[in-house]
């Protein structure tokens, strides 16, 4: 078992940035892939970014590729996800999720079997 915990979301102008944490506690961090996932208002939880279990793996979808990036510490249990050069449609509750580790990056809701309780981010034109 893990839990995990966001903080950093908040409101922000188009162009600004914000860093979210995920806190993770529980059994060994290390072993688990993070991923960050977002939902806006009236439509389906979407990829964001994915991390490997010691950080040397990642993915991103599309839409953030070039303006964030997710990192991990795994000494502190701490996944990161630094959003640069937010747009509008950025604006959404972001979620982390963790799985174990099985060589591969899952880009699902499917694939994650423990979530967070989400941080609103809000980006303004």
């Amino acid at each position: 078992q893990v839990q995990l915990v966001e903080s950093g979301g908040g409101l922000v102008q188009a162009g600004g940035s914000l860093r979210l944490s995920c806190a993770a506690s529980g059994r060994t961090f290390s072993v688990y892939t993070v991923g960050w996932f977002r939902q806006a208002p009236g439509k389906e939880r979407e990829f964001v970014a994915a991390i490997s279990r010691d950080g040397g793996n990642t993915y991103y979808a599309d839409s953030v590729q070039g303006r964030f990036t997710i990192s991990r510490d795994n000494a502190a249990t701490t996944v990161f996800l630094q959003m640069n050069s937010l747009k509008p449609e950025d604006t959404a509750v972001y979620y982390c999720a963790a799985r174990l580790w099985g060589g591969v990056i899952y880009t699902t809701t499917g694939g994650y079997g423990f979530w967070g309780q989400g941080t609103q981010v809000t980006v303004s034109s």
